[in-house]
């Protein structure tokens, strides 16, 4: 298990695990990072990445990709 930020583009994974705080982990859920989900990189910039999930395309940042286990 590695967290999603650590993924180059055109990896896809299986989300194992979400960590964080309550609220934190709400937000991402209601984007569609949920445990099970897959989920591709499409590119990388710096520390911010553009994923693909659940047929949408979300810009995150590294501090969100960290929290992300896949």
């Amino acid at each position: 298990m590695m967290p999603l930020a650590m993924a180059s583009a055109g990896d896809r994974s299986i989300i194992k695990k979400i960590t964080g705080k309550d609220e934190v982990r709400q937000h991402l859920a209601e984007l569609g990072f949920v445990v099970g989900e897959e989920v591709t990189v499409i590119s990388r910039l710096g520390q911010n990445m553009i994923l693909s999930i659940k047929d949408s395309r979300i810009a995150l940042d590294g501090t969100m990709a960290m929290r992300i286990m896949v």
